[in-house]
């Protein structure tokens, strides 16, 4: 009995205080052998996910030989690799053809963010 009361009013709570889903995630279109998908993979994957965009569109992989995941709707086909395809609820919003290096992946791709979703773009520090 007290069980169940106790059950009845965290169950309830639980689901009020839980974070709101999104879908939202990049999804890393790669060749094997491809040497921007390596470079990409050096230079930004370790970090990637402790960045905000990071936890905000986490990142999925697939090669281009695949289709793309069930659910998901590519707007065109992937011809180059990387290609990075910014996907909520399995809708393809923006890509990013190609690894244009570090610094202006971070810009494309918090650009790319800030158009498409409700990602706020973190803060400049001086």
């Amino acid at each position: 009995m007290v069980f169940r009361l106790f059950a009845g009013l965290l169950i309830p709570l639980w689901i009020a205080l839980a974070p709101a889903a999104h879908a939202v995630e990049l999804i890393m279109v790669e060749r094997a052998g491809c040497h921007y998908c390596i470079q990409w993979k050096d230079e930004i994957g370790p970090i990637y996910p402790r960045t905000e965009a990071g936890a905000y569109a986490p990142l999925r992989m697939i090669s281009i030989s695949e289709a793309p995941p069930d659910g998901v709707d590519f707007v065109r086909p992937v011809l180059f690799t990387p290609t990075f395809v910014l996907v909520d609820d399995g809708r393809e919003l923006s890509r990013i053809e190609g690894y244009p290096g570090e610094d202006f992946f971070w810009g494309l791709l918090e650009m790319m963010l800030t158009e498409h979703t409700d990602f706020a773009q973190p803060a400049k520090t001086n």
